[in-house]
């Protein structure tokens, strides 16, 4: 069956006009061995951006998916940057060449903290499904998954020198988690509300916590020794933690239980915060001797953590000041010695406020050697600041090094426009109007004006035309960049305005009732020089009965279409004025509206969802369709067709076929509501604006759209999705209690279950025809066992465990023969005893009770036992070998390797810059 009509597909080209967004933090990153506090990583929508701040350009895009970026957090060596996403995916990237190494899906909804252990070897999530997952970084799979908060986690840390965790959640509660026994063996309970921060300091024995008030909370931590004190499991206790939660006052401190558990933590006094808001981020430099917090405000307070030394002289200071007190009120006699107690306040020093020109989203910082402290600050109005501060003079400020707001709007965009030669795109929003070129997607020009609600390029492509919230027309000059000229158009807000078809004028439609037509004029005035410049000379008006909400000429330019509030669209004569038709049958006030090349059709899109196209010969409704979840904000034809583009508030844009009423395409990718879009003159693009402030392009593609095939995918699409929301698979003798498996059921751990599954029926067929395949087998070079092999070995590592899971049991036996014989060829040992322990843990009752497998299990015992024993001495022998050559070396050459290399060197920089001072003080 040939084709009848044929729609071209439009892709998604580039994102672009978001600096950084607010759903994700910022961090400081380092790019192939540059130097540190040049380049920030923000999450951009579902991409994350590199910046480099000195230059003000992106330097890197870590490209996501689908779903926005939520955190970031770079490895320890600076090499990888882990990226958490708002349907619970982890994604490891390499800072080296952008590529995505590991994945890991676990979380059920958005990754709200992510942390680094001390090697890099491990990854701690949290979610705002309450869960904390523990990932294996090396081995790129789950370790397991840690529950018991109630609420979102706001922050999960790793304990250095100890194989502990402690977690912040939205339910008041901090956790300690022992990994060794993978529980929760304390629960802090001193706050009233949620804990949103929290950072260590002094070598992990001083826990600050920010909460929903004031106060930055200090709890000290003292490690007992092991056996010291060892009190019973607390699921065994007699009291909940409810019910200490219930009986706690609220500041007394945590409710300790009699015989405490590898460590005590006791409140250590409080630090009060100017702001007297909520802890929007609580952060500390690398080495954890500054520390960065604020609130919704635009205030960042830094503190500085006084070193042990000082912290002793403050209390030997105060000691000697109360005895000299004490002294004096005895009147000389013998006093008894008083007692200095030290505070939090000793320890944290206020260090200085920075105000940020908007609210703060997220900040991070970086301390050198030298004293100097680097903060980046993300902002809320799409923006970038960081400042430089000494910390080692007093009452230092800090000073602002740069500022990046070219490369995006501070407040949503709400009108688009392309030039006539398809290459300028306009964009404007509440206070600036910015001119990108399409190609390259750099701003051109960055003009500031008045609120903009719509806008247009005058021919000939050198001015520019708005409309504005406040009624009036600006006129700007693209060349120099500069306002021509501000008219009073309209005494409400300005909605609609739309170029004449003879493009001798415009026409304009606002909230105070009129329509208002204007000619262009070429005119002199002082300010233009010798040149003349543009200006609008108001010709004739319409008065009408409601606002206007948009307005459109006909291409031939006979009729004028204005939509009123009253949900009519009204027709008229474009010479007389005379009313020709009314179009009714919305619900809900026509926002959009616009009519096809050939002047035969008018497209309207309303608040009331619907779209309707209706015929403008007898104004009779072709067909109702019902475009979005939400309200249509936009509509256009795309030019010399009857295909149209809606844009909604359900942050989707669809085209649509007005012959034939088809639903042609949905382009998805916008994070909030799509306020407009532009279709260029040649329509092979389409630019739309979104309340995610970004700005998107879709490029027209070769590629044919065939519609049965198109809702056939749709269909797919939905089906795998709720196949990867279906209940979560079961393991058998498995217990739900707070430690449980790390991996979660998606459409790739089924797929990678099916190939297992069908590898292994393929293997069965063929291992029945071997004989007679023998030859062409050995000839191939490839045995059925193999291929089976091979299929696990292409399963990621992060999804083997739950794939395994979904397998049948009927498949277990021939997995277990083959196993055995891998492990006696010595192939891939590693992988074949992960999956073998698996699935001897989650089978373990059938396969003891099967007497056919007891000797297949024999043999896989003592086979592992020894394969895994001769590699656990291959790797012994090599490692025992690379630290005979390092110590070679480093005898020979006097040089010292890794982080001794590091120490000695920062040493050695000390004692120069010492006899330096000591040098310049003898001169």
């Amino acid at each position: 069956m040939g084709l009848t009509k044929q729609y071209l597909r439009y892709n998604a080209s580039a994102v672009f006009g978001v600096i950084g967004s607010q759903k994700a933090n910022i961090a400081y990153v380092t790019l192939r061995g540059g130097e540190k506090g040049r380049y920030v990583a923000v999450g951009a929508c579902e991409h994350v951006f590199i910046w480099d701040v000195r230059k003000a350009e992106k330097v890197l895009i870590l490209q996501g998916s689908k779903h926005d970026a939520t955190y970031l957090c770079p490895s320890p060596d600076g090499v990888h940057i882990a990226v958490g996403y708002e349907d619970g995916c982890v994604r490891i990237f390499s800072l080296l060449n952008g590529e995505n190494n590991v994945s890991f899906n676990g979380h059920k909804s958005a990754v709200t903290s992510i942390q680094y252990d001390a090697l890099g070897a491990r990854l701690v999530t949290g979610s705002r499904d309450t869960d904390v997952i523990v990932w294996d970084v090396i081995n790129e799979c789950g370790l397991y998954r840690l529950k018991g908060h109630k609420d979102a986690i706001t922050q999960a840390l790793f304990l250095k020198d100890r194989n502990l965790l402690v977690t912040s959640s939205k339910d008041s509660f901090v956790k300690w988690w022992d990994l060794d026994t993978q529980h929760c063996f304390k629960t802090m309970v001193g706050h009233r509300s949620e804990v949103w921060g929290m950072v260590l300091l002094n070598q992990e024995n001083r826990l600050l916590t920010g909460s929903a008030d004031s106060e930055l909370r200090g709890w000290d931590i003292e490690y007992l020794e092991e056996g010291k004190e060892v009190g019973e499991p607390m699921e065994k206790k007699g009291k909940s933690l409810l019910d200490d939660d219930e009986a706690d006052s609220g500041d007394e401190g945590p409710n300790e239980d009699p015989e405490e558990r590898i460590l005590s933590c006791k409140k250590a006094g409080s630090v009060i915060r100017e702001g007297r808001d909520r802890v929007v981020s609580l952060t500390a430099d690398p080495k954890a001797k500054v520390v960065a917090c604020h609130g919704v405000d635009g205030y960042l307070e830094l503190f500085s953590v006084v070193p042990e030394e000082d912290v002793q002289k403050k209390i030997e200071k105060k000691l000697k000041k109360a005895r000299k007190k004490a002294k004096s009120q005895e009147g000389g006699g013998e006093a008894a010695d008083p007692v200095v107690e030290r505070k939090l306040t000793d320890e944290l020093e206020k260090l200085t406020n920075i105000k940020a020109s908007s609210k703060i989203r997220s900040v991070d910082c970086i301390l050198f050697p030298n004293g100097e402290l680097k903060v980046a600050l993300l902002l809320q109005n799409n923006t970038i600041e960081t400042y430089n501060l000494n910390t080692t003079e007093k009452n230092a400020t800090g000073t602002k090094t740069s500022r990046l707001t070219l490369a995006g709007h501070r407040t949503d965009a709400r009108t688009l426009a392309f030039s006539s030669d398809n290459i300028a795109v306009l964009s404007a929003s509440g206070d600036t109007v910015k001119v990108w070129n399409r190609a390259t997607l750099q701003v051109i020009r960055t003009m500031a004006c008045e609120y903009a609600l719509c806008s247009l390029f005058v021919p000939g492509d050198r001015q520019i035309i708005l409309g504005t919230k406040s009624g009036k027309i600006q006129i700007f000059d693209l060349a120099s960049g500069s306002l021509l000229e501000t008219r009073e158009a309209h005494d409400g807000a300005l909605w609609s305005v739309c170029l004449s078809p003879d493009q001798r004028g415009i026409v304009t439609g606002g909230a105070d009732k009129t329509v208002k037509f204007w000619d262009f004029e070429l005119i002199k005035d002082k300010d233009s020089g010798p040149n003349k410049r543009l200006t609008l000379k108001h010709t004739r008006m319409l008065q009408l009965d409601e606002d206007v909400l948009c307005v459109r000429y006909s291409p031939d330019q006979r009729l004028l279409a204005v939509s009123l509030l009253d949900c009519t669209v009204k027709i008229f004569y474009t010479d007389t004025l005379k009313f020709f038709l009314s179009l009714y049958g919305h619900k809900l006030p026509v926002l959009c509206l616009d009519i096809s090349h050939d002047s035969a059709l008018i497209a309207t899109g309303s608040a009331d969802r619907n779209v309707k196209v209706w015929g403008l010969d007898f104004g009779d409704c072709h067909r109702s369709m019902f475009a979005h979840d939400d309200s249509v904000m936009f509509l256009q034809f795309v030019p010399k067709t009857h295909l149209f583009f809606t844009a909604g508030k359900d942050r989707k844009i669809k085209q649509w076929d007005a012959d034939k009423f088809e639903h042609i395409q949905t382009l998805e990718g916008h994070k909030g509501e799509v306020w407009c879009l532009a279709i260029s003159p040649s329509g092979d693009y389409v630019v739309s604006s979104s309340h995610d402030k970004s700005l998107r392009l879709w490029e027209r593609t070769r590629e044919p759209i065939i519609l049965e095939e198109e809702k056939e995918m749709e269909r797919e699409a939905e089906f795998e999705e709720s196949l990867g929301k279906g209940e979560e698979p079961v393991v058998p003798g498995e217990t739900k209690g707070e430690a449980e498996p790390a991996g979660k059921k998606t459409i790739e751990t089924v797929k990678a279950a099916e190939r297992i599954m069908e590898a292994l029926e393929l293997y069965r067929e063929e291992s029945k025809k071997l004989e007679e395949h023998k030859a062409a087998c050995e000839a191939a070079g490839k045995q059925p066992s193999r291929y089976v092999l091979d299929v696990i070995k292409k399963v990621r590592s992060s999804e083997l465990e739950v794939s395994l899971l979904v397998l049948p049991f009927p498949y277990i036996p021939d997995l277990l023969s083959l196993f055995n014989s891998y492990v006696q060829q010595g192939l891939e040992v590693e992988l074949v005893c992960r999956c073998l322990f698996f699935l001897l843990r989650i089978h373990f009752g059938q396969i003891t009770s099967n007497h056919m497998l007891l000797s297949v299990i024999d043999d896989l015992r003592t086979n592992t036992i020894s394969k895994v024993r001769e590699i656990r001495d291959v790797l012994g022998f090599n490692s025992a070998g690379l630290q005979f050559l390092q110590r070679e070396i480093e005898s020979k050459e006097d040089v010292m390797f890794f982080a001794d290399a590091t120490d000695r060197f920062e040493e050695k920089k000390r004692k120069r810059r010492k006899r330096e001072r000591a040098i310049l003080t003898i001169t």
